[in-house]
């Protein structure tokens, strides 16, 4: 028998386990790089006007960290300068969960070794899984080239770039097939994954950030730190302008390495076992992890450490360079424009309280990707059987999740609380008013709690409804709302459509006025969410 028997009839399989979540991936991102390009021809209908929008971008660090270097000024490059590396980020996260999905979690959940009993090779299900991942990340390139080409984009330039975005798609896919292996747990592959994304997102942002402004003014060359970031490889194919075909070598490189490291790695483990062993804990457990509340802190807290820690580096980065934006660009008419713009219409206050309002809402949305990942344990601990030797003690289970929700939520306000008083010191400390920048900022931070938690009840909703789908949805329903919230209004989006998202409701502080209405909206809806969860749960069988 072969160490690939059996990879046709599981490639099957997984096809069939992802017949929604994959072509929801797929169109949503498809429909968004459609989208963009649109906005762009309807924002900037003249060249005139988008290179004018672009002498502002490349002068702003902010914006290329979040955006890209760009490399030119058609309606292509321009659509590419605010859209692509997201779509390499959707294309990411499709595929590292596609593939965890079809490994480590059918290992926690017993599917490997039901299906290893039958003839099956050792390298089957890791194969099918790529196998699965590559086709879809295929299908979402050739989608991705026909919306743009359809649209009037050129041919070559539509080729480059959805072939950008598959092959970012499946550079991450090989690094989850590592990741797989390597975690015990498919919340740990999961993370690990997550991590490197977010990972080659800042290290392409600073590669663009720091790259170099080119003589016309208006294009840049990105700096040597994006060619260590499979996003920044997609930035650097150049879609639209000289492309360059020679880069796809480097996540082709990738995969392939990854890939033969996953199936060296297969062999040296047992099934359901991660390479990276679970420390034994002590003989006599914590009196603490008697109750659902100590229980629940002892599996988050890991979490929410390195959350802290990710959220206090960027809040103190972010709040040195405040004085910087009011300084050195208050000037600027086109940046205070484009910076107002990122904030929600926060625009008519002070260039700083804007840029800050607009790193606010991002705060936002970071706090409530904790929120989601962090609430997702539950699913985790439901597919693994842990819940169901919990809840056979006295512990009922309306405390079992309440116990996860309190952890969340408390774990949430911790770090909006480290974003506002990071960003508040440090601002502070560099124009001598730390009292009031300190409060400014904190209270900045804390009003983007309500649309954080609107999340956190989706999750908690998907989990009580349709547990086996609860990751992909949280997770979709956390992607969707970050793209109309932060990216809807550059996108041109009617409002009626950015209103879909919570981030869209919140004041825009510092530089906006709060208003109350929105808050006590968002806090009942994200109340209504949670609340149905638990009723759902609560009547419903446990699933593996």
């Amino acid at each position: 028998m072969s160490a690939f028997t059996g990879t046709a009839r599981l490639t099957r399989l997984a096809l069939r386990r992802d017949r929604v979540q994959l072509p929801i991936w797929i169109l949503s991102t498809t429909v968004l790089a459609a989208v963009s390009v649109a906005a762009t021809r309807s924002q900037y209908p003249t060249e005139a006007d988008r290179i004018t929008v672009l002498h502002t971008a490349v002068q702003t660090p902010a914006l290329l960290m979040l955006r890209a270097a760009p490399t030119g000024a058609s309606t292509g490059e321009m659509a590419m300068f605010q859209i692509l590396a997201f779509l390499a980020v959707l294309a990411g996260f499709m595929s590292t969960l596609a593939v965890v999905r079809h490994t480590r979690q059918n290992e926690e959940t017993g599917r490997t070794e039901m299906i290893g009993a039958t003839v099956v090779g050792r390298h089957a299900s890791l194969t099918a899984a790529l196998i699965v991942t590559v086709v879809a990340n295929a299908v979402l390139a050739a989608l991705v080239t026909l919306v743009l080409a359809g649209g009037g984009e050129p041919v070559p330039g539509s080729v480059a770039a959805g072939l950008a975005v598959g092959a970012a798609g499946i550079a991450f896919a090989a690094v989850a097939a590592v990741a797989a292996q390597v975690a015990g747990s498919s919340r740990g592959a999961n993370g690990i994954s997550a991590a490197v994304i977010g990972a080659a997102y800042l290290v392409r942002g600073l590669g663009d950030a720091f790259g170099e402004i080119l003589p016309n003014g208006y294009t840049m060359t990105s700096g040597w730190a994006s060619w260590l970031s499979p996003i920044g490889w997609a930035m650097r194919v150049r879609p639209f302008a000289d492309e360059r075909w020679w880069v796809f070598g480097l996540p082709v490189a990738l995969f392939v390495g990854a890939v033969g490291l996953a199936f060296a790695l297969t062999v040296r483990r047992d099934v359901g076992m991660g390479l990276l062993a679970a420390r034994p804990g002590p003989a006599r457990g914590a009196p603490g992890l008697l109750g659902p509340l100590g229980l629940a802190w002892r599996l988050q807290r890991g979490t929410l450490i390195g959350w802290a820690v990710a959220v206090a580096v960027t809040g103190v980065g972010i709040g040195s360079i405040g004085g910087a934006v009011e300084e050195g660009l208050g000037e600027n008419e086109g940046v205070t424009r484009t910076i107002n713009n990122l904030a929600g219409g926060g625009g008519g206050g002070a260039l700083v309280d804007a840029f800050f309002a607009a790193m606010m809402a991002l705060f936002g949305a970071l706090v409530a990707g904790y929120l989601v990942q962090a609430l997702l344990r539950l699913r985790a601990e439901e597919s693994a059987g842990r819940a169901e030797a919990v809840l056979a003690t006295a512990t009922g289970r309306l405390r079992w999740l309440g116990g996860h929700l309190v952890v969340a939520m408390v774990g949430a306000v911790v770090l909006l609380g480290l974003a506002g008083v990071t960003m508040g010191l440090t601002y502070g400390l560099s124009v001598g008013d730390v009292g009031g920048e300190l409060a400014e900022l904190t209270a900045a931070a804390y009003v983007q709690l309500p649309s954080a938690l609107i999340l956190a009840g989706f999750a908690v909703a998907v989990f009580g409804l349709v547990p086996r789908m609860a990751v992909g949805l949280a997770w979709l329903g956390f992607i969707l709302c970050l793209v109309l919230g932060q990216f809807g209004g550059l996108l041109n989006l009617p409002a009626s459509v950015r209103d879909v998202s919570p981030f869209s409701h919140v004041p825009a502080l510092p530089s906006a006025e709060i208003t109350a209405t929105p808050l006590v909206v968002l806090s009942a809806v994200a109340l209504a969410f949670g609340a149905a969860g638990l009723v759902l749960f609560r009547r419903r069988n446990l699933t593996p």
